[in-house]
């Protein structure tokens, strides 16, 4: 054993001021917003989603994405969520609250990403009418 001390690989330096705290805070949440990734639509997938399942039976691909667009227009009008339901529900004449919910997801999941929160926000309380039967 040796009595000599050890050096310090690494120097001390001063603690940082606050406002070059800051200062890093300030950049470094700059870069992260530079790589945060943006909402696009993706309407590959959307197309690919509403013609494999069943029950939708659009002409064309141009009328899924009408159709899909449309929905992506009441939702970012304000329209609530009960209402688009009932929509399109009315529209494909069924009373399948899957088979409405899951194409209003797709569009909006798909179409305009954007308008999710709004979506979410108005299907919170939303409660499916009652069955007969």
């Amino acid at each position: 054993m040796s009595s000599r001390p050890e050096r310090a690989v690494f120097r001390r330096t001063p603690i940082m001021s606050s406002t070059g705290v800051l200062a890093a805070c300030a950049v470094a949440g700059a870069a992260m917003l530079g790589l945060a990734p943006c909402a696009r639509a993706d309407v590959v997938a959307y197309l690919v989603n509403v013609n494999v399942r069943p029950g939708y039976n659009f002409p064309n691909a141009d009328a899924a994405l009408g159709y899909g667009y449309g929905i992506c227009d009441k939702v970012s009008a304000g329209r609530p969520y009960a209402q688009v339901m009932g929509e399109v529900k009315a529209d494909f004449a069924t009373w399948d609250e899957f088979q409405a919910s899951y194409l209003i997801n797709q569009a909006v999941n798909e179409l305009c990403p954007a308008q999710i929160w709004q979506l979410r926000n108005s299907a919170a309380h939303y409660r499916p009418p009652p069955t007969l039967g």
